[in-house]
Order: C-alpha cells, then sequence, then structure tokens
C-alpha cells in the first residue's frame, strides 16, 4: 500500500518488493504466509514508532508480526528516513528499500540482531537474499 505519493516515482519498485518478500520468506525458513508492505513518510512511522514502541522519532522500517494463521505481519517503510539513508549510503532508494523489505520480513519470521551471532545469521539471510535480486551487499565493509 502506497501512502505516500514519492513513493510512485520509484517505476517498478511494486514488482521488486513483493519478489524481494517472497524470496525472505522462503529464504527465512520459519513460517509462510503473507505480508503487506505500508511504503508512507516519516511523520506515519513516527506516529507509529511512538505509539507501538515508545520511540517519538521517525525510523526507517517497522515489522509488525502477526498472530493470524498465514499472515506473518505488515512491514512499513519511511520514505523520507529511507530516502536519506540511501543518499548518505550512495545506492539507489530502490535498492534500499528492497534491503528495508527484506529486514522487515526477517524479523516478522522471528529473526534479531541484538546479539551477535543473532546478527551475523540475519545479515547473511539478508545478503543472500538481496544478491538474487542484484542488490550489493548492504553489510560489506561494516566492522563487526
Amino acid at each position: 500500500m502506497i501512502e505516500e505519493p514519492r513513493w510512485r516515482a520509484n517505476r517498478g519498485l511494486g514488482a521488486r518488493i513483493r519478489r524481494a518478500a517472497l524470496l525472505a520468506i522462503a529464504r527465512g525458513g520459519r513460517g509462510k504466509g503473507a505480508v503487506s508492505v505500508l511504503l508512507a513518510d516519516d511523520a506515519a512511522l513516527r506516529a507509529l514508532n511512538a505509539g507501538f514502541r515508545g520511540r517519538d522519532k521517525p525510523t526507517n522500517v517497522l515489522s509488525f508480526p502477526s498472530a493470524l494463521n498465514g499472515y506473518l505481519g505488515d512491514v512499513a517503510i519511511a520514505y523520507g528516513t529511507a530516502a536519506a539513508e540511501a543518499r548518505r549510503q550512495a545506492k539507489s532508494l530502490s535498492d534500499h528499500t528492497l534491503h528495508l523489505v527484506v529486514h522487515g520480513v526477517l524479523h516478522l519470521q522471528g529473526y534479531d540482531h541484538e546479539q551477535g551471532r543473532d546478527a551475523r545469521v540475519m545479515e547473511s539471510l539478508e545478503t543472500e537474499v538481496l544478491a538474487e535480486l542484484g542488490v550489493a551487499d548492504p553489510h560489506a565493509g561494516h566492522a563487526e
């Protein structure tokens, strides 16, 4: 679902997002089901972040797992934050968005990156899925 009109400038992004989500579900291997992706603005993500996490600031991506059988949950992405990150990292907004989708879907499957080993597993899966999508490794060159 597109709430922020600036997302529409990225032609073909919807199809790439669908493929990224499906690959992340398959590679994650911890549950099958549908996922919805909300492409919103920073104000919407700030409100969600404040309401659900108690953090009154925008963030790039949020994941909301579902308890419904056959539905993994929702992923929401903020345009302004994602676009600024993409510029800082010298990558396309489309590629960065795919990384955020994969990241969010893996969270829906229970993956996390708070601990060293867990982070390495999650980052490895992200890198694998993104490589299949033709997106460069977002973790290359980052120190552990």
